[in-house]
């Protein structure tokens, strides 16, 4: 299963809210970027938990990660990809959605 595939199988079965992906072309950043939205700080951290440990079962790497000891905006870099897990509140209030959507 491909990498971007296997990141939103991850999300929609732990529940994650509102899935997103945006294609980022000719971008020196990544080839796209996920968001989701997780209820609770407790539920963020469990997403990114649970993307990073489906990834590395399937041979992918995360290269970084922050945001995971606040829990309301966690990043993992998966090299062409950028996962990004909010709560909903910091989703809206950064609104990535709108800022990258062409």
């Amino acid at each position: 299963m491909e990498k971007v595939e296997r990141i939103l199988k991850t999300l929609d079965d732990k529940l994650a809210i509102d899935i997103k992906t945006i294609e980022l072309d000719n971008s020196s950043v990544a080839d796209a970027f996920i968001i989701a939205s997780g209820g609770s700080i407790n539920q963020t951290r469990a997403l990114a938990d649970y993307v990073e440990e489906d990834l590395e079962k399937e041979g992918y790497k995360v290269f970084s990660k922050e945001g995971l000891r606040e829990g309301e905006w966690i990043l993992l870099d998966v090299g062409d990809v950028i996962v990004h897990i909010f709560t909903q509140k910091q989703r809206e209030f950064y609104d990535l959605d709108n800022l990258w959507e062409r």
